[in-house]
């Protein structure tokens, strides 16, 4: 397997010498060379690692090209949520407190390099955040009040690093990249019933609330005990042995954190936090499509680098895209030169990256509904009234925010349709899905790959009924007997 490490500045880490290349993240992110590589493991080491920062697009993009990244997204994005926090100092107290005994101050701060630190006598608290977190430079925090508790967890620079630290650190990062193998964190034990997590005054639900009662009838009728609960109750989620997201996905909502804590405690569970992460990112998506070989519009990547390539290569109007837009937000069109230059400039404020894609108008857009690779319902979603997508978030009328829809059997949609639909939701894995498709000059072009999509009565199940939402029931106790 090839193997890099990527940093902001190559120069910094001639320490560690020639047994595994050395490259910047600028690189890795804009030659078209590493996209083409099917196998490799990219050891991120980027100074930020915070959301849309070139750290953060690194391991997004290695997971897209099928890489194995150190950090994951899932690591950084844990790194970044309290509420995980709290959860791993509950699990790491017995080690806490007897690595900590001997202590008298009220505050402690732990460095850990590549999963050591410069006291021997802290090697096994070390280790086990960098087994949790797999970050290379992490600074804890500690504070003591009768126990001692984690006050927070940051990712560090090599620049940080105090100079007393910098040969351990050193040492402990060329140990680190001599090794063979590599830790992996394990999730811990679950407890049972269904929760259904569902936000009330949610501005894009993705049930209506007939779909969720519905969810509840199926899911009683299948012998589950089932509760409706809100965002701000992750902490009961553990009494529970399945959970049903019911409620807009984003990487920074509660979402993602009731999955994620889902998938560390061994709860069944859809959606996964993965498809949150990757389903939630268009810069994913629209690497993973072209890596897949899946018809798609035109699309590419734009950094501060490119935009006037892109302008050139993309014919007006064209469509830009923020990184996590969902159900049309964030998704703008751009008609002119000046309207593009204007919309980009703002965009790449907030995100290293973003997409530029081909115009291409329809009548309407295809969904399939996939479910653990099978499709278990078809719709077609109509423009909103007088605008180019589905959704018109401007519209001065409730009724003419949305399209109409029609669902028909799956057996009744073309061939190509269904075939590009579940090719896919192969690249996501396992789940929920609803990949839309638009029919342009006879072939089908992948739009999007909706993780969580809509499940509304009388729309996703208005042919196929009850069936919808068995099988997605039926799907959670799978992943209860596979375990």
């Amino acid at each position: 397997m090839n193997k890099f490490i990527v940093v902001d500045n190559p120069k910094n880490w001639d320490f560690l010498g020639k047994n595994i290349p050395v490259i910047s993240s600028q690189e890795y992110l804009t030659n078209p060379i590493f996209a083409k590589i099917k196998s490799a493991r990219v050891f991120n080491l980027c100074r930020n690692y915070s959301y849309q920062s070139k750290g953060y697009y690194v391991s997004l993009l290695a997971e897209a090209r099928g890489h194995l990244p150190i950090p994951t997204i899932k690591n950084l994005v844990d790194l970044k949520a309290p509420k995980l926090v709290r959860i791993v100092s509950e699990e790491f107290d017995d080690l806490i407190q007897q690595s900590f005994k001997s202590i008298k101050s009220k505050e402690f701060v732990l460095s850990v390099y590549f999963g050591q630190n410069v006291a021997l006598k802290y090697k096994d608290l070390s280790a086990m955040f960098h087994k949790h977190f797999q970050i290379p430079f992490l600074r804890i925090k500690f504070i003591h009040n009768k126990r001692w508790k984690i006050q927070s967890i940051k990712a560090i620079s090599l620049a940080e690093i105090p100079d007393e630290h910098q040969e351990s650190a050193n040492d402990f990062a060329l140990q680190y990249f001599s090794k063979k193998r590599y830790d992996t964190p394990k999730p811990s034990k679950a407890i049972y019933d269904l929760a259904i997590l569902v936000q009330q005054n949610d501005p894009a639900p993705p049930s209506n609330p007939k779909g969720i009662k519905k969810f509840i009838e199926i899911a009683e009728k299948l012998n589950f005990y089932v509760e409706v609960i809100s965002p701000k109750e992750l902490s009961r989620l553990s009494s529970f042995d399945a959970l049903l997201i019911r409620q807009s996905t984003e990487v920074h909502n509660e979402a993602y954190a009731f999955a994620r804590k889902a998938q560390q405690e061994n709860i069944a569970i859809v959606d996964y936090p993965d498809a949150i992460l990757k389903c939630c990112n268009k810069v994913f998506m629209a690497e993973a499509l072209e890596n897949a070989g899946i018809l798609a519009p035109k699309t590419i990547i734009v950094h501060q680098d490119n935009v006037k390539e892109t302008l050139e290569k993309i014919k007006l109007p064209c469509v830009l895209k923020a990184p996590d837009s969902t159900f049309s937000f964030g998704v703008k069109k751009a008609k002119t030169e000046e309207e593009f230059y204007s919309l980009v400039k703002n965009m790449l404020q907030e995100s290293e990256l973003i997409i530029a894609q081909e115009f291409c108008p329809s009548e309407y857009d295809w969904r399939i509904g996939i479910l653990d690779g099978e499709a278990i319902y078809a719709c077609r979603y109509y423009m909103a009234k007088g605008h180019w997508q589905i959704y018109n978030w401007d519209a001065k009328k409730k009724d003419d925010q949305d399209g109409n829809a029609d669902c028909l059997a799956i057996e009744d949609v073309p061939k190509e349709i269904l075939e590009t639909a579940l090719n896919t939701a192969k690249i996501m894995g396992l789940g929920l899905y609803g990949i839309d498709i638009k029919v342009v000059n006879g072939k089908p072009l992948v739009i999007e790959i909706n993780d969580n999509p809509n499940i509304d009565a009388g729309v996703e199940d208005a042919f196929y009924g009850d069936l919808v939402y068995t099988k997605i029931i039926e799907a959670l106790l799978k992943r209860l007997d596979d375990k």
